[in-house]
């Protein structure tokens, strides 16, 4: 087994991970009148940090270097978000972003499951990854209602 394309796969999706913990720390702050909402917000960034630590330690086992940060396009998303919500109910602002990060880093990852060479480990947690992306959208589509 190529250890070096499983440690590629994990860094980007371990990035897009940091990501969405970002983002749900961006929404928490946005709902921060909502207790409860809020809370949710961050329960959801907590249990998405657990699996960023699973994702560094499978790639520190495998001999890549762990990275503690997101990407650019992610980066542009909270900018972006942010600019909309000038314009948008707060509690709106943060479901939408939600929803669309979910849903792109799904995506992602369901890309990213599709590539040769990865090890059973690897398939494990970008299935877990994805479940939790899918989870995230279905939570984002239920507030949507």
């Amino acid at each position: 087994m190529n250890n070096d394309n499983n440690i590629e796969v994990l860094q980007d999706v371990t990035a897009k991970l940091i990501d969405s913990c970002e983002g749900y720390q961006m929404c928490a702050d946005i709902v921060e009148d909502n207790m409860t909402l809020k809370n949710e917000f961050l329960q959801r960034k907590n249990n998405r940090n657990i699996l960023v630590n699973d994702f560094k330690a499978k790639i520190a086992s495998l001999g890549g270097e762990v990275k503690d940060s997101g990407s650019a396009a992610g980066a542009l998303h909270r900018g972006y978000t942010n600019f909309v919500n000038i314009f948008k109910d707060d509690e709106e602002a943060a479901v939408d972003a939600l929803d669309d990060g979910e849903e792109y880093l799904a995506e992602f990852i369901e890309k990213k499951r599709k590539e040769d060479g990865l090890t059973a480990d690897t398939l494990t947690l970008l299935n877990k990854a994805h479940a939790s992306a899918k989870a995230g959208e279905r939570f984002a589509d239920f507030l949507d209602d």
